[in-house]
Protein backbone atom coordinates (compact mmCIF):
# COMPACT_ATOMS: atom_id res chain seq x y z
CA UNK A 1 0.00 0.00 0.00
CA UNK A 2 1.46 3.08 -1.02
CA UNK A 3 1.62 6.04 1.51
CA UNK A 4 1.29 8.58 -1.38
CA UNK A 5 -2.65 6.81 -1.21
CA UNK A 6 -3.20 7.31 2.42
CA UNK A 7 -2.05 10.94 2.24
CA UNK A 8 -4.05 11.88 -0.74
CA UNK A 9 -7.60 10.27 1.16
CA UNK A 10 -6.42 12.32 4.51
CA UNK A 11 -5.94 14.99 2.26
CA UNK A 12 -9.11 15.06 0.34
CA UNK A 13 -10.93 14.61 3.57
CA UNK A 14 -9.18 17.82 4.94
CA UNK A 15 -10.31 19.76 1.88
CA UNK A 16 -13.96 18.44 2.55
CA UNK A 17 -14.23 19.20 6.62
CA UNK A 18 -12.58 22.64 5.35
CA UNK A 19 -15.70 22.50 2.89
CA UNK A 20 -17.99 22.37 5.91
CA UNK A 21 -16.25 25.03 8.05
CA UNK A 22 -16.26 27.02 4.96
CA UNK A 23 -20.28 26.42 4.61
CA UNK A 24 -20.61 27.12 8.56
CA UNK A 25 -19.27 30.62 8.50
CA UNK A 26 -21.32 31.88 5.64
CA UNK A 27 -24.24 30.15 7.22
CA UNK A 28 -25.19 28.12 4.17
CA UNK A 29 -25.02 25.13 7.08
CA UNK A 30 -26.22 25.70 10.24
CA UNK A 31 -25.74 23.53 13.63
CA UNK A 32 -29.12 22.20 13.50
CA UNK A 33 -28.42 21.44 9.85
CA UNK A 34 -25.39 19.15 11.01
CA UNK A 35 -27.12 17.55 13.63
CA UNK A 36 -29.92 16.35 10.93
CA UNK A 37 -27.10 15.80 8.68
CA UNK A 38 -25.70 13.44 11.10
CA UNK A 39 -28.59 11.39 11.87
CA UNK A 40 -28.72 11.01 8.15
CA UNK A 41 -25.09 9.62 7.80
CA UNK A 42 -25.98 7.27 10.93
CA UNK A 43 -29.40 5.85 9.89
CA UNK A 44 -29.04 5.97 6.01
CA UNK A 45 -25.96 6.66 4.29
CA UNK A 46 -23.23 4.63 6.73
CA UNK A 47 -25.80 1.73 7.08
CA UNK A 48 -25.72 1.32 2.92
CA UNK A 49 -21.81 1.82 2.47
CA UNK A 50 -21.82 -1.46 5.08
CA UNK A 51 -24.50 -3.54 3.31
CA UNK A 52 -23.34 -2.58 -0.27
CA UNK A 53 -20.13 -4.08 0.93
CA UNK A 54 -21.71 -7.71 1.79
CA UNK A 55 -23.66 -7.26 -2.11
CA UNK A 56 -20.08 -6.99 -3.95
CA UNK A 57 -19.42 -10.02 -6.33
CA UNK A 58 -15.71 -9.95 -5.37
CA UNK A 59 -13.69 -12.51 -3.15
CA UNK A 60 -15.34 -13.48 -0.10
CA UNK A 61 -14.12 -13.87 3.39
CA UNK A 62 -14.01 -17.65 4.89
CA UNK A 63 -16.01 -18.01 8.14
CA UNK A 64 -13.03 -18.82 9.81
CA UNK A 65 -11.78 -15.34 8.86
CA UNK A 66 -14.46 -13.50 9.98
CA UNK A 67 -14.13 -15.23 13.18
CA UNK A 68 -10.10 -14.59 13.46
CA UNK A 69 -11.22 -10.86 13.26
CA UNK A 70 -13.73 -10.67 15.43
CA UNK A 71 -11.12 -12.45 18.45
CA UNK A 72 -8.63 -10.16 16.96
CA UNK A 73 -10.82 -6.69 17.19
CA UNK A 74 -12.10 -8.04 20.56
CA UNK A 75 -8.81 -8.11 21.63
CA UNK A 76 -7.63 -4.96 20.35
CA UNK A 77 -11.02 -3.17 22.33
CA UNK A 78 -9.76 -4.97 25.69
CA UNK A 79 -6.19 -3.90 25.46
CA UNK A 80 -7.57 0.27 24.22
CA UNK A 81 -9.37 -0.48 27.75
CA UNK A 82 -6.13 -1.58 29.32
CA UNK A 83 -4.14 1.00 28.05
CA UNK A 84 -7.15 3.95 28.27
CA UNK A 85 -6.66 3.96 32.19
CA UNK A 86 -3.03 3.99 31.85
CA UNK A 87 -2.34 7.03 29.85
CA UNK A 88 -3.94 9.38 32.09
CA UNK A 89 -1.39 8.50 34.59
CA UNK A 90 1.22 8.62 32.00
CA UNK A 91 0.14 12.47 31.13
CA UNK A 92 -0.51 13.63 34.78
CA UNK A 93 -3.95 14.04 34.05
CA UNK A 94 -5.97 15.67 36.40
CA UNK A 95 -7.92 13.07 38.07
CA UNK A 96 -11.28 14.90 37.07
CA UNK A 97 -10.21 14.64 33.58
CA UNK A 98 -9.07 10.71 33.20
CA UNK A 99 -12.97 9.61 32.10
CA UNK A 100 -11.91 12.10 29.32
CA UNK A 101 -9.11 10.59 28.16
CA UNK A 102 -10.52 7.18 28.64
CA UNK A 103 -13.22 8.11 26.34
CA UNK A 104 -10.90 9.72 23.74
CA UNK A 105 -8.66 6.33 23.81
CA UNK A 106 -11.16 3.80 23.77
CA UNK A 107 -13.72 4.90 21.16
CA UNK A 108 -12.62 6.77 17.40
CA UNK A 109 -14.35 7.64 14.24
CA UNK A 110 -14.52 4.23 12.90
CA UNK A 111 -18.06 5.38 11.51
CA UNK A 112 -17.72 9.03 9.95
CA UNK A 113 -13.82 8.80 9.03
CA UNK A 114 -13.30 4.75 8.66
CA UNK A 115 -15.92 3.70 7.10
CA UNK A 116 -14.84 5.99 4.19
CA UNK A 117 -11.28 5.36 4.50
CA UNK A 118 -11.20 1.79 4.78
CA UNK A 119 -13.18 2.07 1.64
CA UNK A 120 -10.72 4.40 -0.43
CA UNK A 121 -7.28 3.19 0.92
CA UNK A 122 -8.20 -1.01 1.35
CA UNK A 123 -10.87 -1.23 -0.79
CA UNK A 124 -14.69 -2.40 -0.74
CA UNK A 125 -13.66 -5.74 0.66
CA UNK A 126 -12.49 -4.38 3.40
CA UNK A 127 -15.53 -3.33 4.63
CA UNK A 128 -16.72 -6.89 6.32
CA UNK A 129 -14.25 -6.40 8.65
CA UNK A 130 -14.84 -2.81 9.08
CA UNK A 131 -18.78 -4.03 9.95
CA UNK A 132 -17.28 -6.32 12.77
CA UNK A 133 -15.30 -3.38 14.68
CA UNK A 134 -18.28 -0.98 14.42
CA UNK A 135 -20.26 -3.71 15.98
CA UNK A 136 -18.18 -4.15 18.92
CA UNK A 137 -18.01 0.05 19.12
CA UNK A 138 -21.79 -0.14 19.47
CA UNK A 139 -21.58 -2.66 22.08
CA UNK A 140 -18.91 -1.00 23.99
CA UNK A 141 -20.08 2.69 23.37
CA UNK A 142 -23.02 1.50 25.32
CA UNK A 143 -21.99 -0.55 27.71
CA UNK A 144 -18.60 0.05 29.15
CA UNK A 145 -18.59 3.89 27.76
CA UNK A 146 -21.75 4.76 29.46
CA UNK A 147 -20.94 3.19 32.85
CA UNK A 148 -17.46 5.09 32.39
CA UNK A 149 -19.30 8.44 32.15
CA UNK A 150 -22.23 7.86 34.71
CA UNK A 151 -18.95 7.42 37.59
CA UNK A 152 -17.59 10.73 35.73
CA UNK A 153 -20.68 12.14 36.41
CA UNK A 154 -21.42 11.33 40.37
CA UNK A 155 -18.15 12.26 40.57
CA UNK A 156 -18.59 16.16 39.23
CA UNK A 157 -22.05 16.21 41.16
CA UNK A 158 -20.39 15.03 44.29
CA UNK A 159 -22.91 12.38 44.60
CA UNK A 160 -20.83 10.02 46.51
CA UNK A 161 -23.10 9.18 49.56
CA UNK A 162 -25.59 6.82 49.43
CA UNK A 163 -29.52 7.68 49.03
CA UNK A 164 -31.65 7.63 52.10
CA UNK A 165 -33.22 4.91 53.48
CA UNK A 166 -36.98 6.03 51.92
CA UNK A 167 -35.25 6.55 48.69
CA UNK A 168 -33.70 3.09 48.39
CA UNK A 169 -36.59 1.47 46.29
CA UNK A 170 -36.66 4.70 43.86
CA UNK A 171 -32.75 4.40 43.54
CA UNK A 172 -32.88 0.25 42.57
CA UNK A 173 -36.18 0.92 40.35
CA UNK A 174 -34.19 3.68 38.61
CA UNK A 175 -31.08 1.45 38.48
CA UNK A 176 -33.53 -1.41 36.72
CA UNK A 177 -34.94 1.08 34.33
CA UNK A 178 -31.37 2.69 33.06
CA UNK A 179 -30.17 -0.69 32.59
CA UNK A 180 -33.46 -1.37 30.40
CA UNK A 181 -32.73 1.55 28.21
CA UNK A 182 -29.15 0.93 28.30
CA UNK A 183 -30.02 -2.44 26.59
CA UNK A 184 -32.66 -0.99 24.22
CA UNK A 185 -29.94 1.70 22.99
CA UNK A 186 -27.81 -1.35 21.84
CA UNK A 187 -30.58 -1.43 19.05
CA UNK A 188 -29.35 0.92 17.01
CA UNK A 189 -29.14 1.82 13.36
CA UNK A 190 -24.99 1.16 13.76
CA UNK A 191 -25.31 -2.62 15.58
CA UNK A 192 -28.30 -3.47 13.21
CA UNK A 193 -26.62 -2.41 9.97
CA UNK A 194 -23.12 -3.93 10.97
CA UNK A 195 -25.40 -6.90 12.06
CA UNK A 196 -27.06 -7.16 8.53
CA UNK A 197 -23.91 -6.46 6.95
CA UNK A 198 -22.33 -9.62 8.26
CA UNK A 199 -25.52 -11.44 7.99
CA UNK A 200 -26.07 -11.09 4.25
CA UNK A 201 -22.27 -11.12 3.36
CA UNK A 202 -22.76 -15.16 5.31
CA UNK A 203 -25.37 -15.83 3.48
CA UNK A 204 -24.18 -14.55 -0.11
CA UNK A 205 -27.87 -13.02 -1.17
CA UNK A 206 -28.78 -11.60 -4.40
CA UNK A 207 -30.82 -8.45 -4.06
CA UNK A 208 -32.46 -6.40 -6.86
CA UNK A 209 -31.02 -4.23 -9.14
CA UNK A 210 -33.08 -1.38 -8.42
CA UNK A 211 -31.90 -2.21 -4.33
CA UNK A 212 -28.30 -2.63 -4.75
CA UNK A 213 -28.08 0.36 -6.74
CA UNK A 214 -30.02 2.60 -4.42
CA UNK A 215 -27.69 1.41 -1.22
CA UNK A 216 -24.75 2.42 -3.80
CA UNK A 217 -26.04 6.10 -4.07
CA UNK A 218 -26.67 6.80 -0.63
CA UNK A 219 -23.62 4.88 0.67
CA UNK A 220 -21.69 7.15 -1.31
CA UNK A 221 -23.07 10.36 0.46
CA UNK A 222 -21.09 9.06 3.71
CA UNK A 223 -17.57 10.88 2.77
CA UNK A 224 -19.06 14.07 2.01
CA UNK A 225 -21.47 14.52 4.63
CA UNK A 226 -19.52 12.85 7.27
CA UNK A 227 -16.51 15.54 6.88
CA UNK A 228 -19.27 18.59 6.48
CA UNK A 229 -20.74 17.70 9.81
CA UNK A 230 -17.12 17.29 11.11
CA UNK A 231 -16.44 21.13 9.46
CA UNK A 232 -18.73 22.09 11.50
CA UNK A 233 -17.60 21.20 14.61
CA UNK A 234 -14.23 22.67 13.68
CA UNK A 235 -15.37 25.90 12.68
CA UNK A 236 -17.31 26.32 16.30
CA UNK A 237 -14.23 26.36 18.51
CA UNK A 238 -11.53 28.72 18.44
CA UNK A 239 -7.66 28.17 17.31
CA UNK A 240 -6.34 29.11 21.09
CA UNK A 241 -9.43 26.08 22.76
CA UNK A 242 -7.94 23.42 20.53
CA UNK A 243 -4.51 24.04 19.79
CA UNK A 244 -3.69 25.70 23.63
CA UNK A 245 -3.56 21.97 25.34
CA UNK A 246 0.04 20.21 25.87
CA UNK A 247 -1.01 17.58 26.93
CA UNK A 248 -3.47 16.71 24.61
CA UNK A 249 -0.89 17.04 21.65
CA UNK A 250 1.06 14.18 24.06
CA UNK A 251 -1.89 11.90 24.04
CA UNK A 252 -2.33 11.95 20.10
CA UNK A 253 1.38 10.73 19.36
CA UNK A 254 0.83 8.21 21.73
CA UNK A 255 -2.46 7.13 20.85
CA UNK A 256 -2.63 7.60 17.12
CA UNK A 257 0.56 6.50 16.24
CA UNK A 258 2.22 4.62 18.61
CA UNK A 259 -0.58 2.81 20.12
CA UNK A 260 -2.12 1.74 15.97
CA UNK A 261 2.09 0.48 15.39
CA UNK A 262 1.94 -1.44 18.45
CA UNK A 263 -1.07 -3.24 17.97
CA UNK A 264 -0.41 -4.30 14.43
CA UNK A 265 3.06 -5.32 15.90
CA UNK A 266 1.91 -7.61 18.18
CA UNK A 267 -0.69 -8.80 16.62
CA UNK A 268 1.19 -9.75 13.79
CA UNK A 269 2.73 -12.45 15.39
CA UNK A 270 -0.48 -14.45 16.13
CA UNK A 271 -1.68 -14.04 12.20
CA UNK A 272 -0.62 -13.44 8.90
CA UNK A 273 -4.19 -12.19 6.92
CA UNK A 274 -3.05 -8.75 5.71
CA UNK A 275 -6.64 -7.27 5.07
CA UNK A 276 -7.76 -8.25 8.42
CA UNK A 277 -4.19 -6.66 10.17
CA UNK A 278 -4.80 -3.25 7.52
CA UNK A 279 -8.12 -2.60 8.28
CA UNK A 280 -7.18 -2.97 12.27
CA UNK A 281 -4.41 -0.68 11.61
CA UNK A 282 -6.79 1.95 10.36
CA UNK A 283 -9.75 1.56 12.62
CA UNK A 284 -7.17 2.29 15.59
CA UNK A 285 -5.57 5.24 13.84
CA UNK A 286 -8.54 7.54 13.14
CA UNK A 287 -9.20 10.15 15.40
CA UNK A 288 -11.35 10.16 18.52
CA UNK A 289 -15.11 9.79 17.53
CA UNK A 290 -17.28 11.99 18.24
CA UNK A 291 -20.38 9.65 19.98
CA UNK A 292 -18.38 10.24 23.60
CA UNK A 293 -18.97 14.06 23.27
CA UNK A 294 -23.11 13.15 22.39
CA UNK A 295 -23.14 11.12 25.71
CA UNK A 296 -21.27 13.96 27.96
CA UNK A 297 -23.85 15.85 26.75
CA UNK A 298 -26.84 13.61 27.30
CA UNK A 299 -25.60 13.60 30.88
CA UNK A 300 -25.21 17.59 31.02
CA UNK A 301 -21.34 17.20 32.03
CA UNK A 302 -18.11 19.27 31.19
CA UNK A 303 -17.50 18.58 27.95
CA UNK A 304 -14.81 21.05 27.43
CA UNK A 305 -11.62 17.97 27.01
CA UNK A 306 -13.64 15.52 25.17
CA UNK A 307 -15.00 18.05 22.59
CA UNK A 308 -11.29 19.76 22.20
CA UNK A 309 -9.56 16.07 21.79
CA UNK A 310 -12.19 15.13 19.32
CA UNK A 311 -11.18 18.21 17.19
CA UNK A 312 -7.11 18.38 18.05
CA UNK A 313 -6.96 14.41 17.01
CA UNK A 314 -8.77 14.82 13.73
CA UNK A 315 -6.89 17.69 13.11
CA UNK A 316 -3.53 15.96 13.63
CA UNK A 317 -4.70 13.00 11.52
CA UNK A 318 -3.39 14.63 8.26
CA UNK A 319 -0.05 13.66 9.47
CA UNK A 320 -0.56 11.10 12.26
CA UNK A 321 -2.78 8.49 9.79
CA UNK A 322 -0.17 8.46 7.25
CA UNK A 323 2.62 8.12 9.87
CA UNK A 324 0.61 4.72 11.31
CA UNK A 325 0.16 3.60 7.99
CA UNK A 326 3.89 3.36 7.11
CA UNK A 327 3.57 -0.21 9.22
CA UNK A 328 0.48 -1.20 6.90
CA UNK A 329 0.81 -5.22 5.53
CA UNK A 330 2.23 -4.62 1.95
Amino acid sequence: MSITVVLQQMVIIFILIGTGMILYRRKMLSEEGSKQISGLIINVTNPALLICSALDDGPKASLHELGTALAVYAAIFALLIAISFLLPYILRVPKNLHYAYQMLTVFGNVGFIGIPLASAVLGSESLIFVSIFNLLFNLLIYTFGVSLLQRAALGQAGKTTLPPAGQAGKSAASAGHTVSGRLRKLVNAGTISAAVTIFFYLGNFRVPVIISSTLNYAGRATTLLSMLVLGVSVAQMAPKDIFSHPKLYAFTLLRQILVPIGCILLMRLFIDNRLILNTMLLMVAVPAANMPLMLAKQMDMDSGSISQGIILTTVLSLVTVPLACLFLVP
